[in-house]
């Protein structure tokens, strides 16, 4: 079990849509104190340039370690190597689909598998519309695994402004589920009030 002294979370980028959560997962663990353990993919590189301009260097420069895809006898490549969990942010369907297989082709998968094995939460932000029933049964083995399917959907009613309210929204919630308390997140019935209709 991860010990208050030293908190660890594993994130994983893949080459789906949707960079720009794995970037703000790691500054958000930045802003919290949380030692951040980046592995992308490496077609997660071509997405990041298309989405955001930025290079995989640039992007290892916001975690506190990162490993390539390649490394599989990396820490978290062992289940002796304290986490939180893993969150795969943005998460592909071939990622996913790798994950639910077993099969551990890469350093992200690898990790992936470790976090099941070991009991410890694996977030999947999944990124892909519309879903075919070969995807949805592939979710569906997963949650029976013990992973956690959270697609990065709008939060309507926080009301998000922009683009990036809406990803710290979806971001902030995953985190959530690690038991990690990030200050953008609006929330129903502190931030939010909700509207009260007529008694009846």
């Amino acid at each position: 079990m991860e010990t208050s002294e030293r908190r660890r979370l594993v994130v994983g980028i893949s080459g789906a849509s949707g960079a720009a959560y794995g970037l703000r997962v790691l500054d958000a663990c930045r802003e919290m104190g949380v030692e951040s353990h980046l592995v992308a993919s490496k077609s997660a590189a071509l997405t990041l340039k298309q989405e955001t301009g930025l290079t995989l260097a640039d992007l290892a420069t916001r975690a506190d370690v990162a490993y390539r895809a390649a490394d599989v006898g990396a820490a978290i490549a062992s289940g002796s190597f304290p986490t939180l969990g893993m969150v795969v942010a943005p998460c592909s369907v071939r990622t996913m689909s790798e994950i639910a297989t077993g099969v551990t082709s890469s350093l992200l998968s690898r990790a992936a598998d470790v976090a099941l094995k070991e009991r410890r939460p694996l977030v999947l932000m999944v990124r892909e519309t519309p879903f075919h029933l070969g995807h949805l049964r592939t979710m569906v083995r997963l949650a029976e695994m013990g992973a956690i399917i959270a697609p990065p959907l709008p939060a309507f009613y926080a009301k998000p402004a922009t683009v990036e309210d809406m990803i710290d929204q979806s971001v902030g919630r995953t985190l959530d589920l690690f038991g990690l308390s990030w200050a953008p997140v609006r929330r129903w019935g502190e931030d939010i009030s909700p509207i009260l209709g007529d008694s009846e």
